[in-house]
């Protein structure tokens, strides 16, 4: 199936369900983007979306923080760098959310600690969400002279425009039952144990889904949203449908339920 690339600052592991666990391991950074950091995150899921057997991928954070954004001695060295050079390197942080966001199996991450800039990009990016109360979200680009331009796109789709230009303006911080209410996340806890309690729910609901499925329904969420509902868009979706239905997870599902089993794509089964 291939093995997932792990290292120093990025552990991930494969469990006996197929669920990779990915754990940034920059602690004492507050798990901070780097150069490296990126390159380990873009690689890990770059791989995942090569391995069909991934069921799902749970993110987290070492530490106090979940990520603490942008390194800051890595920002300030990027002020020297050419406008071209600036270019690639934005390129390269949207590449590695782009790939979080289109990741073929379904993303939970844990928020905690602090979340701040860059890292409520990857919150957003994220298709499942459950925060920790006394996580501390903040979009705090322009208390730097910055803005959030490359994760915008993720987070605006995530929080919505109206609410999104407060929090990008403002740089105010905010916290879990707020994010929960506006949308970034999908599950506000009391404390970390009630964290993998939710990560143990989750798990166990994609497992008794059909893989494909799983990711078809996403794509639906990401081709579908904010469209028009034309004759080419319903046309479209009668056309997944039926690809879905004559396909070999669509049978065995089907199969399954009338037969009173548990398809074949299921631990238990």
């Amino acid at each position: 199936m291939g093995k997932l690339p792990s290292s120093p600052i990025l552990d991930a592991t494969l469990d006996e369900n197929n669920v990779a666990r990915l754990t940034m391991n920059r602690p004492e950074r507050h798990n901070a983007f780097n150069a490296e950091l990126i390159a380990a995150l873009h690689q890990a899921f770059t791989a995942v979306a090569n391995m069909p057997a991934v069921r799902a991928v749970v993110l987290r954070g070492e530490g106090k923080s979940f990520s603490a954004g942008a390194d800051l001695e890595y920002m300030k060295s990027a002020g020297g760098w050419t406008d071209e050079e600036n270019q690639q390197d934005g390129r390269r942080l949207s590449d590695m959310l782009q790939s979080i966001s289109t990741c073929p199996a379904p993303v939970i991450a844990v928020a905690k600690g602090g979340v701040y800039g860059g890292g409520v990009g990857l919150i957003a990016c994220s298709h499942m969400v459950v925060a920790i109360d006394g996580a501390t979200f903040r979009l705090s680009e322009v208390r730097l002279g910055l803005t959030p331009a490359t994760i915008s796109p993720f987070v605006i789709s995530a929080l919505g425009p109206r609410r999104s230009r407060q929090l990008f303006m403002s740089a105010e911080p905010f916290g879990a039952s707020e994010a929960e209410a506006w949308g970034l996340v999908h599950r506000a806890v009391a404390d970390e144990k009630a964290a993998d309690a939710q990560v143990a729910t989750w798990v166990d609901l994609i497992l008794e889904a059909a893989p494909g499925a799983v990711t078809a329904a996403r794509e639906l969420v990401d081709d579908y949203a904010g469209r028009e509902i034309t004759d080419e868009l319903r046309a479209d979706s009668a056309k997944r449908i039926a690809k879905r239905r004559a396909s070999a997870q669509g049978r065995e599902g089907l199969s399954a339920f009338l037969e009173k089993r548990k398809p074949n794509w299921n631990p238990d089964a």
